[in-house]
């Protein structure tokens, strides 16, 4: 996990893997058959376990928000399947394997939390906007992100989770959703 958080897919060999870890690209190369097969094994135990998201629908949003912030922030420096996945996106196998263990992790664990029509989608939308978060916090570094109040951040990102995590109004008799934004007054 180290290696591939580090440099990313492409730029992590088998060797390397191999010598850190004391033994030969040869016995990696027996146990996993190859980087492809050794990286889905890492994309499957980084993204088993919860790192994010809560189980409790009641808590989801300040919890989550907590959590996001405490993890983005600059003192934080655990590795993290967030720098996995932003590292290797660009080789197309790596970004297939990558999809299937966000669908089959956290995106099926949301989608199954939250209520409501249009749950995976929303599920996506809730990861997006953590990784968003942690791209313009974590890598890019953005003023107005990583200089934020952690307090007034975590307030603000527990609002817009709410809003993701509510499941939508029905739509009306012609099927689409009204518009909730207030209308201009002459």
């Amino acid at each position: 996990m180290a290696a591939f958080t580090r440099a990313g897919y492409d730029g992590a060999g088998v060797r390397d893997i191999a010598g850190a870890a004391g033994v030969t690209a040869m016995l990696v190369n027996r146990y996993f058959g190859s980087k492809e097969q050794l990286f889905a094994e890492v994309v499957e135990r980084t993204f088993a376990p919860p790192t994010v998201v809560a189980d409790d629908l009641s808590t989801l949003g300040e919890r989550l928000a907590a959590t996001l912030v405490a993890r983005t922030a600059s003192e934080a420096e655990e590795p993290d399947p967030f720098l996995l996945m932003l590292r290797s996106a660009a080789n197309p196998r790596a970004a297939e394997i990558i999809r299937a263990g966000v669908r089959n992790h956290a995106g099926r664990h949301l989608a199954d939390l939250l209520p409501g029509r249009d749950a995976a989608q929303r599920a996506e939308l809730l990861l997006s906007l953590i990784a968003g978060v942690r791209l313009m916090r974590e890598v890019i570094n953005t003023d107005g992100l990583s200089e934020a109040d952690p307090a007034a951040l975590g307030r603000h990102l527990r609002d817009l989770v709410q809003v993701i995590v509510a499941p939508p109004a029905d739509p009306d008799a012609d099927g689409v959703v009204a518009d909730a934004r207030p209308t201009a007054t002459a």
